[in-house]
């Protein structure tokens, strides 16, 4: 990792917030945080200093205030400095607070003590500089669309005798973690988590420690849906699938090598705009799009194969 690390600060109306995040992302951004001041938010990027120059993020700051144009919002300011490693590590979690998802996930941050009283799934997280701390919309998306998938499973493994058979997921691009550990904790008897960022891998192995799921349970692996092929023992149960649209494009043959008739996968990352290429490329390959969910400018596709 750098030991120096540009600090972007975007001041932007709240509805630009997402879009924001999505560019500082796509721009090669390792976290993001979001902070309300007034009547407007302040969104923070992080990215080491060798990956970008003066004139790279110039650049940023006009795709910046396009994206604004496009929906007829205000232009947002950009202002960069210079931070150390130390200080960037730790400034963004002041911002990060214990928030609930869907019906039955609470996101906990590791440096937090954990709640007394709560009938929630509790998922203990230190994304580090991992994609997924809960907060964006794709990831919430995912969450509340495993809580639709794995609604019976937990019976199976909670200790009583119900009999059913192990649904097995695959993660692909898992960032953090923490659809595999939300996915184990609904039920799942195993979750594959690939991706090709090491620090995500990473950060998945610690993820899995934090919230005291055995080795066995969730397996971490740096690399895509080729790495998944020569992991897993069968065509797995349950995909999921939170990137960019594009690469899920690209993906969608390998990723059908790796089901079977009755899997079912949960796709986001997408823009709205974009879900119709990320459907028509599915269904060119036998998948059926049983329900599209949207959160602001996003969406996330629940789908099955035909």
């Amino acid at each position: 990792m750098a030991n120096t690390w540009w600090e972007l600060q975007i001041s932007c109306e709240p509805a630009l917030e997402d879009s924001v995040c999505w560019r500082l992302e796509d721009f090669g951004c390792r976290g993001t945080a979001s902070e309300k001041t007034g009547s407007d938010f302040v969104v923070k990027g992080y990215l080491p200093i060798f990956q970008a120059e003066l004139l790279d993020l110039a650049a940023l700051g006009l795709w910046l205030r396009q994206d604004a144009l496009c929906v007829g919002l205000s232009r947002p300011t950009l202002n960069w400095q210079l931070i150390d490693e130390e200080d960037w590590a730790t400034s963004w979690k002041q911002y990060w607070h214990p928030q609930e998802i869907g019906d039955r996930f609470l996101i906990n941050p590791a440096w937090l003590p954990l709640p007394e009283n709560s009938d929630r799934l509790v998922i203990r997280l230190d994304p580090g500089v991992a994609f997924g701390t809960g907060n964006h919309a794709t990831t919430q998306l995912c969450l509340e669309s495993l809580e639709m998938r794995l609604s019976s499973v937990p019976q199976s493994f909670m200790g009583t005798n119900a009999k059913q058979e192990p649904v097995i997921i695959a993660d692909i691009g898992c960032g953090s973690g923490i659809l595999s550990v939300g996915a184990v904790l609904l039920g799942a008897e195993k979750a594959y988590a690939v991706d090709t960022d090491p620090l995500a891998v990473q950060s998945t192995f610690s993820n899995r420690a934090l919230n005291d799921v055995s080795p066995e349970r969730i397996i971490p692996a740096e690399g895509s849906v080729d790495i998944l092929k020569k992991l897993i023992e069968r065509p797995v149960d349950g995909i999921v699938c939170n990137i960019l649209a594009d690469v899920i494009i690209q993906l969608v043959p390998e990723i059908t090598e790796i089901s079977k008739p009755s899997t079912w996968a949960i796709f986001s990352g997408i823009l709205i705009e974009q879900s119709n290429s990320v459907a028509e490329a599915l269904e060119k390959h036998g998948w059926v799009v049983a329900t599209m969910w949207k959160r602001k400018e996003w969406c996330c596709l629940n789908v099955r194969r035909s």
